[in-house]
């Protein structure tokens, strides 16, 4: 079920006083010059912004005032009634506020100050605004406006379509909003008032964020904020902080949501705005919430609460009760959730917050929904839909429908939900164009992934009612449809060559970053290997945060600005027929979608499809961690498992291979009698993405592993006997890629391998001698590199079976269609050189990691330092560098750790070094689960090259041969030396 929660967005920065000259004063009028002083005392004192300033002020224009009276002069009256009323209203006193603006209109009416008084009319509509009397507020708007162009004030003409705009906004006329924002800004402009200026994109990125459009928002939240930062309004930088805050909020980006808010609130605090500090506790609140720390979002929330109350602000106090009944759902107190449910009802009712109206009925409905009362959950959707549609609240739109259609469901309505999910969907996969950002539509697509896994369900409880209607298949189009759909359409601009044609200054500002993240992820490894104190760890972390922040902006502008974006056309994912056609005789394309209560196999031929329900998410994940930690077991530091004991290796071997044949029960058992000797293509899914399949068991295998090691050694036969095993992000990837690199010309040369670089400045290499460390040194630095292994990060020991295997392999080709670089020479430069696009299969021999966390920091580790001793900056092959590679490959192999791994998100799976190398231009991949075995690497990829260049296999048929070499002799059985390198991408 989808409960909505609001991000809360600032309320607008308001209007800006506007107060006459004082007039000139003569000797002769004591009076006069006594009023105008504490005028101009009053003007320092409310320009100062503080509370306690403003207070000041109240209190130097109200003896101004008396003055003004005694002297008869109207004019300067009402000017010095606005003013109070201006402080009054900007300490949240507004009805006094209200008081003061209504006893200055009159007076500025009958003196026919026609500025007065639109200004006057302007700030009576702003007090209303702010009570939530939003009709009371446009009256007032409307009366000013046509007396600022009457008088010609272009500045006060621009303010007042602000506000009118910020009323349509609150009312959920956004398209109104709009209208009114983007005619105020261009006054701003011409006026030269940059305050007004950031007001207004602050508040169109605003309406673009409640349209769920969030590259849009981001767009204008990026243009206010530097120039609040310019003008010096701290106020309105903690405002746009806050707001760029609930962008990445609403995409799950958690971390770094916190961290604007977490800018914002002291900022807020600082200029004594309580009603914005309580704004971000509200949002922190759903941070945590998000993050599944319930009591810590609540003890947010009852922060704000009284904050919010004090200052009056009802529209925020409503989304906070919301929020806070949204805890108490996930927590399931269900009458508590609908306690503060309907305490926020009312008020989001009389403040005119039509959007926050639906979601509030949303969310009843949802706990009627899960108390079992159905009738009275759809009452409340069926309230809340035509709301989330008058006020243009897609996203919440989707959200009402996903849970009709999950209502619709559990009353055996398979069709009517069928029809609400459809639309939920397309709504969802229209937002998602929206979103320029590879990075944030990938984020956000993750936050809809329930969707897509209600449908699949959905559909294959249709077909288990009605086989014959093609349900299977229409539910394999929609996994299609949920998966990697970033990759698919980063191939489709690696096909368009999209970075053609693209402004030079931007290539060049790329460069310029990339150089700066390289150079602090380099300082970042010296420190860590100093033990650099952590607050100065931390410290650069946030500086390179930054700047991935900037890279990741930068390659939006240079993809959308391309001559060739317009242009461009994403291909749909496959359909049945189409994704039989991507087939051949031999092979079976094996798909998985783990879902929460149940999963699915589909087992398609070029001519036949078969569906197979299997065990929920959580069985088939515990079965799989525990396999992936046994295969693990033998990389943990100070264990080499080729020195243990015959009987302690006899009973790893058993634990694995009855692990194995566990996970083959649960994932594979159901689909035995299609397997045959086929070649099996895997398109996994969650943390099936990081298993081995070639070292599962054949499905179905009598197990006798409990009656003796020697009887588990004997029985166990893994897939790897009789099958090839091929791992796909998606069949629409493939084909994809398919479609570009089958027109072009094979590459003219064979084979191009950097091997064995040079990591540090004690390697013999350097020094012309081995290390003269003492044995307690020797032990301590081995025990760094062990470390550097394990966090992948901070250092890299020298891997000599890397140059035996490159050699070897070397003597495989004539000298003239190859290509090695060993020692210095394995260095970032050749591996970035154009040289490297006439070879088809290239080898990188070294060191690699994956990051799951940013995995365009994943990378190759190539020559740290030159002949001369200097380091080489950059040294490390990177995700983003792989990227603006151009290869010419048939296969690039990674033979280092754990190269296939990366960060899973929902939706696009792994995404690490693989989908680099596609992109480049690869056309396959071999790259490793885990930190492989040096010795035996350096053993299998000979054999694997062998059978490629001399016997001319497929690289998928090499790859099984290698392994299967390794898994006959008995140093070698445990697939720990074997299975971790597997083949991605084309296999044909």
């Amino acid at each position: 079920m989808v409960l909505l929660s609001d991000a809360v967005g600032a309320t607008p920065r308001g209007t800006p006083l506007q107060i006459a000259q004082q007039p000139g004063t003569t000797s002769q009028d004591a009076t006069r010059a006594a009023a105008a002083r504490l005028s101009q005392e009053g003007l320092e004192l409310y320009q100062q912004g503080t509370a306690e300033s403003l207070r000041q002020a109240i209190g130097k224009w109200q003896e101004a005032l008396k003055l003004w009276q005694q002297v008869d002069e109207k004019r300067l009256e009402g000017m010095t009634l606005l003013g109070i009323g201006k402080c009054l209203q900007l300490l949240g006193e507004k009805q006094e506020a209200l008081k003061y603006y209504n006893q200055a209109l009159p007076i500025l009416r009958a003196v026919g100050h026609r500025g007065g008084e639109a200004t006057t009319l302007n700030h009576i509509g702003s007090v209303y605004d702010s009570l939530g009397e939003k009709q009371e507020a446009l009256k007032y708007y409307n009366q000013s406006l046509p007396i600022y162009r009457a008088v010609g004030d272009r500045g006060g003409e621009a303010t007042t379509l602000y506000n009118i705009g910020s009323v349509y906004d609150s009312l959920g006329e956004k398209q109104e909003a709009l209208k009114y924002f983007n005619q105020a800004l261009p006054i701003y402009r011409a006026v030269g008032d940059r305050g007004g200026e950031a007001n207004t994109l602050n508040n169109i990125g605003k309406v673009y964020y409640s349209l769920a459009e969030n590259q849009q928002a981001l767009k204008y939240y990026n243009q206010a904020l530097p120039i609040y930062r310019a003008v010096g309004d701290r106020g309105g930088e903690a405002t746009t902080l806050n707001n760029i805050g609930a962008v990445y909020d609403s995409l799950a980006e958690n971390q770094q949501a916190l961290e604007y808010y977490n800018q914002a609130l002291p900022i807020y605090r600082a200029v004594g705005d309580r009603g914005g500090e309580a704004t971000i506790l509200t949002n922190i609140g759903g941070v945590y919430d998000s993050l599944g720390e319930k009591q810590e979002a609540l003890k947010y929330y009852n922060r704000a609460l009284p904050i919010l109350r004090a200052v009056g602000d009802r529209r925020i106090e409503a989304t906070t009760l919301n929020n806070i009944g949204l805890v108490y759902n996930s927590l399931g107190e269900k009458q508590e959730a609908l306690k503060y449910y309907n305490q926020a009802l009312p008020i989001r009712r009389a403040v005119g917050d039509r959007g926050g109206e639906a979601t509030t009925l949303n969310n009843i409905g949802a706990v009627y929904h899960s108390l079992g009362e159905k009738q009275e959950a759809l009452k409340y959707y069926n309230q809340a839909l035509p709301i989330s549609r008058a006020v243009e609240d897609r996203g919440g739109e989707a959200g009402i429908l996903f849970n009709m259609a999950s209502l619709e469901r559990s009353q055996g309505n398979l069709k009517q939900a069928q029809t609400h999910i459809q639309a939920a969907i397309k709504i969802v996969e229209d937002l998602r164009t929206k979103i320029a950002s590879q990075e944030l539509r990938t984020s956000y697509f993750a936050t809809v992934q329930g969707y897509y896994q209600f449908y699949i369900d959905l559909l294959m409880q249709l077909h288990k009612k009605d086989p014959s209607k093609g349900y299977d298949a229409l539910a394999l189009h929609i996994s299609e449809r949920s998966r990697a759909r970033s990759l698919l359409e980063l191939l489709t601009e690696a096909n368009a060559k999209i970075r053609t044609g693209v402004n030079p200054q931007l290539l060049a500002e790329e460069q310029n970053l990339e150089q700066q993240l390289d150079a602090r992820d380099q300082l970042r490894q010296e420190l860590l290997n100093k033990t650099a104190p952590t607050t100065t760890i931390q410290n650069l972390d946030k500086e390179i945060a930054d700047l991935r922040s900037q890279y990741q902006e930068l390659q939006t502008k240079i993809r959308t600005t391309s001559p060739k974006y317009a242009a461009l056309k994403y291909p749909e994912p496959l359909k049945l027929a189409q994704i039989q056609q991507q087939l051949d005789s031999d092979t079976l394309l094996l798909q998985y979608s783990l879902g929460k209560e149940r999963s699915y196999l589909w087992a398609v031929t070029p001519n036949s499809i078969n569906s197979y329900e299997l065990p929920g998410r959580e069985a088939i994940e515990t079965s799989a961690g525990k396999f992936k930690e046994l295969l693990r077991k033998c990389q943990k530091p100070g264990i080499d498992c080729q020195k243990l004991p015959p009987e302690q290796k006899a009973k790893d071997f058993q634990e694995i291979t009855q692990a194995a044949t566990e996970l083959s029960q649960l994932i594979l058992a159901p689909v035995s009698g299609k397997l045959g000797k086929k070649r099996l293509v895997i398109v996994a899914d969650g943390v099936l993405e990081e298993i081995p399949f070639t070292a599962l068991s054949e499905p179905n295998q009598i197990s006798q592993l409990e009656k003796s090691p020697q009887a588990g050694k004997s029985n166990y036969q893994p897939l790897l006997v009789y099958h090839e095993i091929v791992n796909l992000p998606s069949v629409t990837a493939i084909a994809t890629h398919r479609e570009d690199l089958n027109k072009r010309q094979a590459a003219p040369k064979t084979l191009a391998v950097l091997a064995d670089p040079v990591f540090a400045v004690d390697d013999d290499r350097f020094t012309g001698k081995p290390p003269t460390l003492g044995p307690e040194l020797n032990l301590e630095q081995s025990s760094l590199q062990q470390s550097a292994r394990n966090l992948n990060r901070a250092g890299w020991g020298r891997l000599p079976g890397t140059r035996t295997e490159a050699e070897q392999i070397l003597k495989l080709v004539p000298v003239s269609e190859s290509l090695h670089a060993f020692d210095f020479d394995a260095n970032y430069n050749l591996a970035t050189s154009p040289k490297l696009k006439q070879y088809r299969f290239i080898l990188f021999a070294t060191h690699g990691f994956a990051d799951p966390k940013n995995p365009e920091s994943s990378g190759i580790v190539l020559s740290q330092i030159n002949k001369e001793g200097k380091p080489n900056l950059p040294s490390i092959l990177r995700l983003r560098d792989i990227f603006n590679l151009d290869l010419g490959a048939d296969l690039v192999v990674l033979s280092a750790c754990e190269t296939g791994l990366g960060k899973d998100v929902q939706g696009e799976g792994l995404v690490g070094l693989t989908r680099g190398l596609m992109y480049a231009g690869a056309k396959s991949a071999v790259v490793s689960l885990w930190q492989v075995n040096d010795t035996a690497t350096s053993q299998l990829m000979p054999q694997f090259y062998t059978a490629m260049l001399q016997q001319k296999a497929s690289p998928i048929t090499a790859l099984r041969e290698a392994q299967l070499k390794l898994w006959q002799q008995e140093n070698w059985r445990n697939p720990y030396y074997w299975a971790a390198f597997t083949l991605q991408g084309e296999w044909r």
